[in-house]
């Protein structure tokens, strides 16, 4: 504030680069706050992914339990006998 009420060149130079550095500072928030919402998008697209591969697996593994526990069919029809 000192910086705009005297009136030197020096004082203006001062002011003008003050207000270059909270652009540039509100610009990086401005970024950072851009790409952590990239960031925070992408992981949720993962983390629902992972959990898409998690009950394909679940599924494989009730598939193959199921294979295990199958009884043997009975035969059905004529049978013949042995000679």
């Amino acid at each position: 504030m000192l910086a705009s009420i005297i009136n030197s060149e020096k004082a203006i130079e001062v002011n003008i680069q003050v207000v270059r550095v909270f652009i540039q500072m509100r610009q990086a928030l401005t970024d950072n706050t851009e790409l952590r919402l990239i960031i925070e998008e992408l992981r949720k697209k993962t983390d629902n992914n992972t959990k898409n591969i998690e009950v394909v697996f679940q599924y494989f593994d009730e598939l193959l339990d199921k294979k295990d526990k199958v009884k043997p069919r009975t035969q059905i029809g004529y049978k013949i006998g042995k000679k």
